[in-house]
């Protein structure tokens, strides 16, 4: 039998069970379950909340069950807690679509769990005889609609109940190695910063806190690749980026602007054969191909890449981070990554956060900047949060749950549609990393609102009777949160006046594209927005100084991704993933240099430019493929 993890480190602490010593006390991390089913696991809010948890993420379908085998220490009435809530109850939504039940030994508990509490806490119910040895659990969901479960503890105490804070991580961190460059951070600009450090001789550590790799642009968020590569100064910049990323849109953009290289020929070839690879965002999950990223990575020997693992501290001395602790969100163990070279992809800036780095949130004032773009006071308005979905016409009819709980619509305000694209998005008033739960909660309740009504009581429901909803996120698709300030920081001035810069390195071509809330949206749906509007200011290429892509105040910290330091307006030009991505390539040049002369980030600036303007002409592409398009899976 599979062993599973009871939270060791809890039951090592002692103020767990200093009220219960000689009762009986069994944990069980619903994310540990040996068998998910249809649950997903949520690590999105862990450092909110101190772990991930599991979620019935099945679109109004009840999701198959999650099970797993407990070995009961001792005969007895064991209590039944379980660590759930109400995920609509904040809003005071009538009704509470995320509910369960536990099965114990195949039995069903009466109670229905997720039907209280705003907030995270303990549900018990009354006990239950156990027979020593093993049992199994299972999580039997009854909606389909996102209920969610935490913990689930067994014990012999009539009176116990965890504290909040009941987690209590004391054992030490298992060593994974040291490295030259450590990557936290598995999206575009991770995977290409890791990928590029390595084959220039570095040894590295990808470390990615979701079992995929790709990020936004991965099947979970289904963000397509946007912003233009292979541009000069450094026209083999980008290699890398076309190489990992999946064949779309914008390859395809890029093509028809040179229609007879034998690239661009390729890549029509490859669209032509999948005309879903146009779709750029919301798209199938084949159009992102988790599996070439995946690939890539894993076939570089230099290269060790960490799954499910999320940077949860940093160790220092002095100015210099020594490591990384990684947690793995289904097991619980605590891994620590040493280092010479720390890169932050994580788009939040977690490492940078948890080491004490310079950073900022929210809009600087226009004084403050001088952008014309910036508003007269600052404030902590960020761009949103994308919670897309799309629907698939079917042969047969549909239904869909009628959903007082979600927001809800009227006909003046609905618009037919079969797809939430980038608009769809949510939480540009909160804290898109202390708020990530309730903003994709919000944008759940939007979701699942909108499809309810138009299904069940718009007048096109006729119209839809055949159409179902087939995916939405759960995992939101951020923009925007904190930004680590390096020894430059990039301004809208910088860009429209195409300032040089002596260590000028990837070259953005996207607009400066900034994102409010949609005023129509905002007057349906007061203080409850989840849709938005994009105003562009169009831009002339322009290359960003390396000094972008180091922290000012930690010594050995790059980074590369939404999280450089930029001003919020320059955020607006950077963020997109085929421009961090040749981010990513460059700080793996970066750290090649810091390894082979002893030099730190802002060395390679001061001492090592020329070298790292001969790497960027050069390109890190595989040998023979530079500029060239690879074929797509069928």
């Amino acid at each position: 039998m599979k062993t599973l993890r009871y939270h060791l480190l809890l039951l090592a602490a002692l103020s767990f069970l200093a009220s219960t010593a000689s009762a009986h006390n069994v944990l069980i991390e619903a994310e540990s379950f040996e068998r998910l089913g249809g649950w997903v696991i949520d690590q999105q809010a862990m450092d909110q909340m101190g772990s991930p948890f599991l979620m019935a993420h099945g679109l109004g379908v009840p999701v198959a069950d999650a099970t797993t085998t407990v070995n009961i220490p001792a005969t007895g009435k064991y209590r039944v807690l379980v660590r759930t809530r109400d995920w609509v109850a904040p809003w005071k939504a009538p009704g509470a679509p995320g509910k369960f039940q536990l099965k114990i030994a195949g039995r069903p508990l009466k109670t229905v769990f997720g039907t209280k509490g705003a907030a995270w806490h303990w549900q018990a119910v009354d006990t239950v005889d156990l027979p020593a040895g093993p049992v199994t659990l299972a999580l039997h969901d009854l909606t389909g609609f996102n209920g969610r479960c935490d913990a689930i503890l067994l014990t012999t105490d009539p009176k116990f109940t965890p504290a909040d804070d009941f987690r209590r991580y004391t054992a030490e961190p298992e060593d994974a190695g040291e490295f030259d460059l450590v990557v936290v951070g598995g999206g575009m600009a991770g995977c290409c910063a890791a990928v590029s450090a390595a084959r220039l001789g570095c040894k590295v550590a990808l470390v990615h806190d979701r079992p995929v790799l790709g990020g936004n642009n991965s099947s979970e968020s289904r963000v397509g690749l946007s912003g233009l590569i292979h541009q000069e100064p450094y026209p083999r910049l980008g290699d890398l980026v076309d190489e990992i990323g999946p064949i779309g849109h914008w390859n395809l953009y890029e093509a028809r602007r040179d229609p007879e290289s034998p690239r661009s020929k390729r890549i029509v070839a490859v669209v032509e054969k999948h005309p879903e690879k146009k779709q750029h965002n919301a798209g199938p999950a084949s159009n992102y191909e988790d599996e070439q990223k995946l690939r890539v990575a894993q076939a570089e020997p230099n290269l060790r890449l960490f799954l499910s693992t999320r940077a949860v501290r940093a160790e220092k001395t002095g100015n210099r981070i020594t490591a990384v602790i990684g947690r793995n969100i289904v097991t619980g163990r605590d891994q620590r990554f040493r280092g010479r070279l720390f890169a932050d992809c994580t788009g939040d800036g977690c490492v940078g956060f948890l080491a004490g780095a310079d950073f900022r949130v929210g809009r600087e004032a226009q004084s403050e900047t001088g952008e014309s773009l910036a508003p007269d006071k600052a404030d902590k308005l960020m761009m949103g949060v994308s919670v897309q979905w799309y629907a698939e016409e079917e042969e047969k009819p549909s239904k869909f749950p009628v959903c007082p709980w979600a927001l809800q619509f009227n006909d003046k305000i609905v618009k037919p549609m079969m797809r939430g694209d980038w608009d769809w998005e949510a939480g540009m008033n909160l804290d898109s990393v202390a708020d990530i739960e309730q903003i994709r909660d919000h944008a759940l309740r939007a979701t699942y609102g909108y499809w309810s009504f138009i299904k069940n009581r718009s007048s096109h429901k006729d119209t839809f009777a055949n159409r179902r909803l087939v995916w939405v996120a759960y995992i939101g698709g951020k923009r925007e949160s904190r930004r680590l300030l390096g020894d430059v920081i990039l301004t809208q001035q910088d860009i429209e006046e195409q300032r040089p810069y002596p260590d000028a390195s990837v070259t953005t071509t996207w607009g400066l594209d900034l994102h409010y809330p949609h005023p129509e949206n905002s007057k349906d749906f007061p203080g409850q927005e989840f849709r938005s509007i994009a105003k562009v200011k169009k831009i002339k290429p322009y290359p960003i100084p390396f000094r972008c892509f180091y922290s000012r105040n930690v010594e050995n910290l790059m980074m590369a991704g939404r999280d450089i330091s930029v001003t919020h307006v320059a955020l607006g030009t950077i963020r997109v993933q085929r421009t961090t991505g040749m981010m990513g390539e460059v700080l793996g040049m970066a750290a090649s240099l810091c390894t082979k002369h002893g030099a730190l980030p802002r060395g390679v600036y001061q001492s090592h430019l020329d070298k790292l303007k001969a790497l960027m002409q050069r390109g890190v592409g595989q040998q023979g493929a530079a500029g060239g398009a690879r074929q797509a899976n069928p």
